[in-house]
């Protein structure tokens, strides 16, 4: 792997498109440390200071800004309102026919529902920056900080505009800066920025552990912890590439006096085929009764059962509702994103078939079987990749947001898997050994 990335330093269109995505990553983490107008950056500071390892309802929002959520800069939504904007849009691509028109015209449909994400990334930033104002000027973004309710001093209606049309335009340049990746760097853009914002968490946590710990000064927590992580790791590793390949056969066909088709292929259906989605809409989901429980009033029977079973993650009920809603939305999504009849009349239209079973829609029920069967298993290693963080909240006191565990580590796998095989592709296309031998 060094000799390849030595040989990827020394190709010198892929050694700028390298520095340039280093270049891109480095201004990327300099906005997340500047502070937007009208926030007491001392306050903030003492506040994040007496803040407890669990970081409470926005842990999964500030993970995904490289921790500048609670920081409040001006890249504080990060990346998150891309990432939905583009999961609402997959979803609507479904059930809206115009939507699904444009993902079947090719590369000008794409086009055009990028230009849809990118406006409605720009609403869900207004949205979601008015509530982290409005949070912040309460002092719920810091329960339990004395001076949590002097973040934002002036709490003018123009001062509000003003942080809140900072953020947003904080998320348009987040968004710039990760086409700029995709279309000058080495590709995968918003994944990429994804990719540190989680990383850039990793060295924070993990030395929290060190001084939380108790034996031997707290390494051989750090150790566990450490060792852990590698074991993960390979575990994702192995099941992330692990797929079920169905053959396919084309039949020859004759054109004048030339032939074709008669090759051979195969259908790739991933064990994992929904990805981390399903973990993202299972955490947002379980947040969702325990943010509206937050800014209730009063102590209702509802509001005490929220913040008694939904707001501690090692608490058996919150356990077990994660793991559920992590399955469901581990086969709805894989029902929304694959389809199987749509596929089997695209092999009929080209004259292929899956040998043994008949073309048309028994072939979309083997689909489906096949599918069903491979979910399952897909399924229950994300609900038991994402429980990782809990177990080690129990065990040593970590925050629900473990950096070597459920969504953290499924992205920066993933992620570093897809990065890997681009530069590889492109090494490749110069006679050069890969990263994958």
């Amino acid at each position: 792997m060094l000799t390849a990335f030595a040989r990827a330093f020394r190709t010198p269109d892929l050694r700028k498109k390298l520095l340039f995505t280093l270049a891109i990553i480095v201004v990327y983490r300099m906005g997340t440390h500047i502070p937007i107008p009208g926030v007491d950056y001392k306050a903030v500071q003492q506040c994040m200071d007496e803040a407890s390892a669990n970081q409470g309802l926005f842990g999964l929002v500030n993970m995904f800004s490289g921790g500048a959520l609670l920081q409040i800069t001006i890249f504080a939504l990060g990346i998150m309102p891309y990432i939905t904007a583009s999961i609402i849009l997959q979803l609507l691509t479904v059930v809206i026919p115009r939507l699904e028109a444009l993902k079947k015209e090719g590369q000008a449909g794409t086009a055009k529902i990028t230009q849809y994400t990118r406006y409605l990334t720009v609403a869900l930033a207004i949205l979601q920056g008015t509530g982290l104002v409005a949070t912040a000027r309460s002092g719920a973004l810091f329960s339990g900080c004395p001076v949590a309710n002097s973040i934002v001093p002036d709490q003018a209606i123009f001062t509000t505009i003003t942080m809140v049309i900072c953020m947003t335009a904080g998320t348009a340049v987040v968004m710039w800066l990760g086409e700029l990746i995709t279309d000058r760097g080495i590709g995968n853009g918003m994944s990429i920025l994804m990719f540190i914002s989680i990383a850039a968490t990793f060295p924070s946590a993990l030395w929290a552990i060190k001084k939380q710990g108790t034996l031997a000064g707290g390494w051989i927590e750090f150790g566990t912890v450490i060792l852990v992580g590698l074991v993960m790791v390979a575990l994702v590793v192995f099941v992330e590439q692990a797929q079920r390949r169905i053959p396919v056969q084309y039949a020859k066909r004759m054109i004048g006096r030339r032939s074709y088709g008669g090759t051979s292929t195969y259908i790739p259906l991933k064990v994992n085929q929904a990805g981390v989605i399903p973990v993202i809409f299972a955490s947002s989901l379980l947040y969702i009764p325990a943010l509206v429980a937050q800014f209730a009033g009063g102590k209702s029977g509802w509001k005490t059962w929220v913040e008694q079973n939904l707001t501690k993650g090692d608490h058996p009920i919150y356990i077990t509702m994660y793991f559920l809603l992590i399955v469901f939305f581990a086969f709805f999504y894989v029902a929304i994103s694959f389809n199987p009849e749509e596929v089997a009349d695209n092999m009929k239209k080209y004259g292929g078939f899956i040998p043994g079973i008949r073309a048309g829609r028994p072939t979309a029920e083997y689909l489906s079987y096949v599918l069903n069967r491979i979910t399952w298993p897909g399924s229950l290693y994300l609900g038991l990749i994402a429980l990782v963080p809990t177990m080690a909240l129990v065990g040593f006191g970590a925050s629900q947001n473990f950096p070597f565990g459920g969504t953290s580590i499924l992205i920066i796998v993933g992620v570093g898997l897809e990065t890997v095989k681009q530069i590889e592709s492109q090494l490749q296309q110069r006679n050069y050994e890969g990263f994958l031998r």
